[in-house]
């Protein structure tokens, strides 16, 4: 178990190395590697786009948080300190708590928007018929006959 373990370290110590190389290193790798061998240029290819670090937009910020943070696998690694470690992942899982209820509160915000919007197009629509017509509609005009 300690041989598995010991690979593990290997490889997120390799993998840290590599996230911090620049992204014109990072670029040659991959390139160097579909020369060398395709698989390994596509796996390095993969992992660029997978840490989100091929992208210049906002994803960028997220790609170094992984980083910190597992590399995006789900399990944080210890910092050495438990108790750090704790407030860590419960600041972690506030943050994640308040990011989805934001998100609802958004969703509630653009759905009543949204009614508001077709209620405000339903009642113009309503008061044109009425002026066309010099009349109110009935409910049943418009529906087909039987």
């Amino acid at each position: 178990m300690t041989s598995r373990t010991s690979s593990m370290d290997w490889f997120s110590d390799l993998i840290d190395r590599f996230d911090e190389l620049p992204k014109g290193v990072r670029i040659a790798l991959m390139l160097g590697g579909f020369i060398i061998f395709w698989p390994i240029g596509l796996a390095i290819l993969a992992y660029l786009l997978w840490s989100g670090q091929m992208n210049c937009s906002m994803k960028r910020g997220r790609s170094h948080y992984r980083s910190w943070a597992g590399h995006g696998s789900g399990r944080r690694r210890s910092s050495g300190n438990r108790a750090f470690d704790e407030y860590r992942d419960a600041t972690l899982k506030q943050l994640e708590e308040d990011q989805l209820e934001f998100s609802k509160f958004l969703d509630q915000l653009r759905r009543a928007k949204d009614q508001q919007e077709f209620d405000t197009f339903m009642s113009e629509r309503m008061r044109k018929k009425r002026e066309e017509n010099g009349r109110e509609p009935r409910p049943d005009e418009g529906s087909p006959a039987s």
